[in-house]
């Protein structure tokens, strides 16, 4: 993992333009023995082609390719721009990343960076601090709160169970597995008969044993009668601090509307986006996937490209990776993309709502056929 040290960060700096703030990394990255005094032409003229701003107030400058000959050792600078700097559209950056890279060594490290820095909270910290060992915990991901855990990984469909304790013991194994409870925990869930919330639907929990706040369901192969009651999914949730109420309330919205069908038929990113964001109904919005073919995946450069594409259109555009995390990301935050840590091969799932809807579907599979501006594999 790559190493930030206090001495690469710049808090309370100041510039009058993103020109400016440029030039004043690329001393820094000079200074610090990682280029040669030359580079800073090919920032700027990075710049020119495409937009390193990534969202959440952060800019990464960095060199052409034709300019890697300049960096003598890979590192980074980093500056803090309180008062913020206009980055174009709109866009304003209050941290920003100089990266300086040889060959493609650096996308480990924007890979960490963007994971980090996808949490709008820490973005905001990062904006204010005046520790600037503050700021490198941020960044290395040392200052974090417990993430809510909850993904792809921990919805089973289709198993093959008969009846409550099974689910029940399913669920707790696997919060168990992931660290976000205890023994004490498992034996309490297993042992509790479920709430039926209604149309199928079970919730599962326990006062005792919450190490961490997590969730995960187990839908049966086929729904089952249990004491005369329907069991058609069951979510067991790990209750450390807030944040699994706002599944709750994901989940109350349909039982409200007698939508429950939707999580019983969907497929696991569907169950996923369901649990935790707002879902239009099928019929509003078009989908559609494709596979990433580029060698490095989507880093910040193919990256770009396709968030251009997006930005073209009005729909409502969300971007889910079916072999990552299962959770849709807005498809006009460079940042929310290039966090979903996409990689050669991995399926993405697109979905669209608007008037054009179709034809920015369409454009998003062009772009991606042909290479996202790497050239098609």
């Amino acid at each position: 993992m790559f190493q930030l040290s206090p001495q690469d960060i710049h808090l309370g700096a100041a510039a009058g333009s993103k020109q400016d703030a440029i030039r004043q990394v690329a001393a820094a990255l000079t200074e610090a023995g990682c280029v040669s005094a030359a580079y800073v032409d090919g920032m700027l003229q990075r710049e020119l082609q495409t937009s390193t701003y990534l969202g959440n107030g952060i800019a990464i400058p960095h060199g052409t390719t034709d300019t890697r000959d300049l960096v003598l050792n890979t590192g980074v600078q980093v500056f803090q721009f309180p008062q913020g700097i206009e980055w174009g559209e709109g866009q304003t950056a209050y941290v920003v990343i100089g990266i300086a890279a040889r060959s493609d060594e650096h996308l480990a490290l924007l890979r960490q960076l963007t994971h980090v820095l996808s949490d709008d909270s820490v973005a905001e910290q990062m904006a204010k601090t005046t520790s600037s060992e503050e700021l490198r915990s941020l960044l290395m991901g040392e200052k974090q709160a417990a993430e809510f855990q909850f993904d792809a990984s921990l919805i089973a469909l289709d198993v093959a169970a008969d009846n409550l304790m099974t689910l029940q013991a399913l669920n707790a194994g696997r919060l168990q597995k992931i660290g976000a409870v205890n023994a004490q925990f498992v034996s309490d869930v297993i042992t509790r008969r479920p709430l039926n919330l209604g149309q199928g639907i079970w919730l599962s929990d326990s006062t005792e044993g919450n190490l961490t706040s997590a969730a995960t369901l187990s839908r049966p192969a086929q729904a089952f009668d249990e004491d005369g009651e329907q069991v058609a999914l069951l979510l067991t949730l790990s209750v450390a601090d807030q944040q699994p109420l706002a599944v709750l309330n994901y989940l109350g919205d349909l039982l409200l509307a007698n939508k429950a069908e939707r999580l019983l038929n969907a497929d696991a990113a569907t169950v996923l986006a369901l649990l935790t964001s707002e879902v239009e109904e099928e019929s509003t919005m078009l989908s559609a996937e494709y596979v990433i073919r580029n060698e490095h995946g989507l880093h910040a450069r193919p990256g770009t490209a396709l968030v251009n594409v997006i930005k073209q259109f009005n729909s409502e555009i969300t971007v889910t990776n079916l072999d990552g995390s299962g959770k849709p990301a807005n498809g006009r935050s460079l940042m929310k993309v290039v966090a979903l840590g996409v990689k050669k091969g991995h399926h993405l799932r697109f979905t669209a709502k608007g008037e054009d809807a179709e034809a920015a579907l369409k454009a998003i599979g062009e772009a991606i056929n042909e290479g996202l501006g790497e050239g098609a594999a």
